[in-house]
């Protein structure tokens, strides 16, 4: 596609909040118009009256999926914001169907779940408690962590956003590891989420009093996203992968703080670490290497796309610290997704997203 041409979204799963961010997002995206939005339990409603501060805006009703009319949306690309076991079986259906009943054969789809992250099928099914729905599309699928697939997300027909938790860990640990600057067997990863990170459902361990004025672990040594982050680092040290991951619910609505803990590689420092990743990601719009003596925090990245990251010495000989700082409903979820849509249709990957955060 020229990059003059707009193309028509639908976002499937529209009433969550990663629904509600890609809404916030594509709404001032030049190049792309919203012309389909579902949410099954809302069908029929405005998607004002779930979020009443997207009034005003013309958007359309919320819908059941089964009641799209593809003829009429003429869509382009498919955003999928639904739950995780719930997503394999709507794309198998989308992907069946290209060519027919008013599907696009070129149409392209955008998983915000985890459905389509794990490349091993057996894995999958043994991580999220189910058979993989459409274990032949995985192949397919592309990993949409996009600073490190570009190459690939320009030619692909189905792209797995990743998680949020794996999005802060894994992007300033991937150069160093490709490097070789640290010990691969020896990361531990301690990170806290907002609330927003556990999705729109209502859960006991939600409520206001489970989660306000406390941060608790959770998951401990059994996320789901471990072997996430276990898979991505494993490509780029070239070997096997096991990381020490515990994350933490922190009563905030939204960001993801990672902390990493490293064992410097023989004869290595920290200003080699510094100087690989600033290297690697001085022309990236989204990737901020901070300044020594500087160090990431979730408010600096308040509703935009940024990764901060900032290094420190541990006191500890041959070790270092690495914080990231992400927007989990953003750089985490919706914000990457749209920068993977701005890559697969030849947009200017800032488009829709030059934004800074919200501050103070």
């Amino acid at each position: 596609m020229s990059k003059q041409e707009t193309i028509r979204a639908a976002i499937l799963g529209a009433s969550g909040y990663t629904g509600a961010e890609l809404v916030r997002l594509l709404c001032k995206h030049p190049q792309a118009d919203i012309v389909v939005l579902t949410g099954d339990r809302r069908a029929g409603d405005s998607l004002s009256d779930v979020y009443p501060h997207f009034a005003g805006l013309d958007l359309p009703d919320l819908e059941a999926i089964d009641d799209v009319d593809w003829h009429a949306a003429n869509v382009d690309v498919v955003f999928c914001g639904m739950p995780h076991g719930t997503t394999q079986q709507v794309i198998k259906d989308l992907m069946d169907r290209r060519g027919q009943d008013g599907i696009k054969p070129d149409l392209k789809i955008i998983d915000l779940s985890a459905d389509f992250r794990i490349d091993d099928v057996t894995l999958y099914a043994d991580l999220y408690g189910h058979e993989h729905y459409a274990p032949d599309l995985q192949p397919g699928a592309v990993y949409g962590l996009t600073e490190f697939a570009r190459d690939v997300l320009a030619e692909a027909d189905i792209v797995a956003c990743p998680g949020c938790y794996p999005t802060g860990s894994t992007t300033g640990l991937i150069p160093l590891l490709q490097a070789g600057l640290v010990d691969k067997d020896d990361i531990i990863i301690d990170a806290i989420s907002g609330v927003t990170g556990a999705g729109r459902s209502l859960k006991e361990g939600n409520l206001f009093t489970e989660v306000s004025t406390g941060v608790h672990a959770y998951g401990i040594a059994t996320h789901r996203h471990a072997p996430e982050i276990e898979q991505q680092l494993a490509k780029a040290s070239g070997g096997d992968m096991l990381v020490t991951f515990t994350p933490h619910l922190a009563p905030m609505n939204r960001g993801i703080l990672s902390t990493i803990y490293l064992k410097l590689a023989e004869g290595k420092t920290l200003e080699d670490l510094r100087s690989c990743l600033e290297s690697r990601f001085a022309d990236e719009p989204f990737v901020r290497v901070l300044p020594d003596g500087q160090v990431p925090a979730t408010r600096h990245v308040l509703g935009s796309n940024h990764v901060l990251l900032g290094l420190s010495t541990d006191r500890r000989p041959g070790r270092a610290i690495l914080v990231s700082a992400i927007d989990n409903l953003t750089k985490g979820s919706s914000g990457q997704a749209i920068q993977n849509m701005n890559v697969m249709f030849g947009f200017d990957e800032l488009a829709g997203l030059d934004v800074e955060a919200v501050f103070p």
